[in-house]
């Protein structure tokens, strides 16, 4: 069966902002933290295609690293919340009083917005990108733990996984040989779905000055910027929305698109 065109479209865009972010050292034309002289919020043109901020510094090249950032934050911080959401996830179908300890925590965490959340735990230990990364994380991994515990109360009462206890296979058997690989699909349709709101976390958190330190390039500290100078260069906003924008729809249509695929 011939993948969705939404997942197609959604792998290219995906791709195209990757490899923008990786290669970011060889595509910015300017460090990002370089201050140049009489640039002072230029607007798009010559050698500033993005123009320039108020200080001094390439538009282009601080989104392009802003990319980087995102792409830092969300690939560490989404496998980590996968890994122990679904060690926890699994943890919990082994004990009826384990289950309503972790399902009364998950309640507490997912009671907040991740945004919410992810500002409260940065009111504790202060901005930074470990920060950020531990946010989203504790963010996503109530999320990770239920889908991973449904998964397996429901796939360990199937015809396959009755018939290989009956023929004596351990629990742990069963677990890693019927039961993991078929919740595969919905865990990485998750994921995808996990990235995609951790570069609105990321970049939210930054936009408010509690995420990504500055002088650090982070795509919501560059939309901070142009908001807050948007008389004097409108076209400043441009390129930060529209790497926001287009790295989650990416996300999105693969998370959608795999999973209409799947199905």
């Amino acid at each position: 069966m011939r993948p969705p065109r939404t997942l197609l479209v959604g792998a290219v865009l995906l791709a195209a902002v990757v490899l923008a972010g990786v290669a970011a050292p060889l595509l910015a034309p300017f460090d990002p933290l370089r201050q140049i002289p009489g640039a002072n919020l230029l607007p798009p043109g010559g050698g500033h295609p993005l123009g320039t901020d108020e200080l001094n510094r390439d538009v282009l090249s601080r989104v392009l690293y802003g990319v980087r950032t995102s792409l830092i934050v969300i690939f560490t911080a989404v496998p980590i919340a996968a890994a122990a959401g679904i060690a926890l996830g699994l943890l919990s179908t082994t004990s009826r009083a384990l289950d309503t300890v972790l399902a009364r925590l998950s309640d507490v965490v997912l009671a907040f917005p991740a945004l919410i959340l992810a500002i409260l735990i940065t009111a504790l230990r202060g901005p930074g990108t470990v920060t950020v990364v531990i946010a989203i994380a504790v963010a996503e991994i109530p999320v990770f733990l239920r889908l991973t515990r449904a998964e397996v109360l429901r796939l360990r009462e199937t015809p396959y996984a009755e018939a290989a206890r009956v023929a004596g296979a351990s629990r742990g058997w069963v677990l890693t040989r019927h039961v993991l690989p078929n919740a595969l699909e919905p865990l990485a349709v998750q994921t995808a779905l996990a990235l995609s709101l951790g570069v609105f976390v990321e970049a939210g958190l930054s936009f408010v000055g509690v995420g990504v330190r500055p002088p650090e390039p982070s795509l919501g500290s560059v939309l901070a910027g142009a908001v807050h100078n948007w008389d004097a260069n409108a076209g400043y906003a441009w390129g930060p929305l529209i790497a926001v924008v287009a790295l989650s729809l990416a996300l999105l249509l693969v998370a959608r698109g795999f999973a209409g695929w799947r199905r």
